[in-house]
């Protein structure tokens, strides 16, 4: 039996030659359908059985969280959507390694975390939660759609040093012109999906811009950023991530990888140097990255992380297999940027993360 999202597919282009209003609200909550639910990968087990979980409440929903380390500084993960806190393993043994804790969660209907619907306003509940318990965050670090999220809680409820926004956007609109991009949706159609999205925030679209897009309303200037981004990312093309960098001046950082796409390029060698780099020595540890050539960057191996228990185990297996056997080269990998005028292409991102 084909799934939910298949068969919603389907109907979006029947239902608009019919009535644009239809199709726009199956195209909405095809949108925010999360299913199927991603599987923890055997290689992150034994990091996600390592944490300290514990629980939260967010809008009434139980949601899953996680706790490594026991440093005294503390960093934020938001993984993105149909995502989860354990595609986080390889960074989270490199910050526990750092002697950061680092703390997590499944946002709701994703993971181990209940309901059956989500939107970015769970992402910032469980974020000002987990700020009050655990905060103040060195940095925080976000995937995707979680990278979104990242950057609207940093300026606003959750203060903090520094944001890594890996794979991202800088505000929603990216993720409503990729998606109608992807599924070819009409301009009738479009309207009505985005119309459907600002009443579900209870939002007029000038107040969703200054509320969330963090290019036309940059974070404090006392928080640093680092956008990581793929140029080969077909679920989530970088011109978002450009703008985002190109709006924070000189205290933003700009890493652009190639051939690693959407999701491995959050375990990859390079992002991993420079997220602990920032998180560690702030922008200017991320620049003295760049003082290495990208192809001597792309020949390093990390060195084996020894800690204790199955952290220290995970850790060691995956720092000998190396990217030649879990991880994809990095091709043509770009030395970090600071930034310039950088000529953006046509907008386009993925809403999916």
């Amino acid at each position: 039996m084909p799934s939910l999202p298949a068969l919603l597919t389907r109907s979006i282009h029947a239902a608009a030659r019919v009535s644009p209003a239809l199709a726009g609200d199956l195209a909405y909550r095809l949108f925010f359908t999360t299913s199927p639910r991603m599987p923890v990968r055997e290689a992150d087990a034994p990091t996600l059985d390592d944490a300290r979980r514990g629980t939260l409440h967010v809008r009434g929903i139980e949601v899953s969280t996680y706790e490594w380390g026991g440093g005294p500084r503390a960093v934020l993960l938001l993984h993105g959507w149909r995502g989860r806190a354990s595609q986080f393993a390889p960074l989270v043994r490199e910050l526990v390694a750092e002697g950061f804790r680092v703390i997590a969660f499944d946002a709701p209907a994703h993971g181990a975390s209940g309901g059956g619907r989500t939107d970015v306003r769970d992402w910032v509940d469980a974020a000002e939660q987990l700020h009050a318990a655990h905060g103040p965050f060195a940095a925080i670090v976000g995937h995707s759609f979680g990278a979104f999220a990242a950057l609207t809680v940093a300026r606003s409820t959750v203060p903090t040093g520094a944001v890594a926004a890996i794979a991202g956007a800088a505000g929603p609109d990216a993720f409503l012109t990729e998606f109608a991009r992807e599924l070819r949706l009409d301009p009738a159609t479009t309207a009505r999906l985005t119309e459907r999205f600002h009443r579900r925030l209870g939002l007029d679209r000038a107040t969703v811009s200054a509320r969330y897009d963090a290019a036309r309303h940059p974070l404090p200037r006392e928080t640093a950023l680092l956008v990581v981004h793929d140029r080969d990312d077909r679920r989530m093309p970088d011109s978002d991530s450009l703008r985002l960098h190109e709006a924070h001046g000189e205290r933003s950082r700009l890493l652009r990888t190639e051939g690693l796409g959407h999701t491995r390029v959050l375990s990859a060698d390079a992002t991993l140097d420079a997220v602990v780099a920032l998180v560690t020595g702030g922008l200017e540890a991320v620049d003295a990255l760049g003082s290495i050539a990208p192809d001597e960057t792309q020949a390093r191996r990390r060195t084996p992380r020894r800690t204790t228990g199955r952290t220290a185990a995970a850790t060691t297996t995956t720092a000998a297999t190396s990217t030649a056997t879990t991880k994809p080269p990095v091709t043509r990998t770009a030395a970090m940027v600071p930034n310039t005028a950088i000529p953006s292409p046509p907008p386009s991102a993925n809403p999916i993360s």
